[in-house]
């Protein structure tokens, strides 16, 4: 069984959402993320997610695991702080970085916070499809 791990600074919304979309959409994988200082999921991300019909409620916020990430087989990490903190791994462990825009940082009113979080979710998915050619 593969497995990812995706990273980003607070586990709060991006790496949350790709463990979603991942557990959903790559059938045979083992599935997890982190954060470099863990925070609390945004509830904002939970909408957007239920939206797309994944439920990412019950997830939370989890501090990087060092022995997760020695045996990961892919780590991906989604944003620039995490990819430039992220603990070295083995040569064995393949890493990808999905350089997305915090959607939590997103401005303006309610509806255009939400319209940020849209286009990283659809690019979060789009991404995990693009994974399923890699076995």
């Amino acid at each position: 069984m593969k497995k990812i791990y995706f990273l980003c600074t607070g586990n709060t919304c991006r790496s949350q959402m790709a463990e979603g979309y991942a557990r959903a959409l790559l059938p045979g994988w083992r599935v997890q993320s982190a954060g470099i200082a863990p925070g609390q999921l945004d509830s904002r991300a939970v909408q957007v997610m239920a939206e797309d019909g994944i439920d990412i409620s019950k997830q939370f916020a989890k501090p990087i695991d060092p022995h997760v990430l020695k045996t990961a087989d892919l780590v991906v990490t989604l944003c620039g702080d995490a990819r430039d903190h992220c603990p070295v791994t083995p040569p064995t462990v393949q890493k990808l970085h999905w350089p997305l825009p915090d959607p939590a940082h997103a401005t303006g009113t309610p509806d255009q916070q939400l319209a940020v979080f849209r286009q990283v979710r659809d690019q979060i998915k789009h991404n995990i499809l693009d994974l399923k050619h890699v076995r």
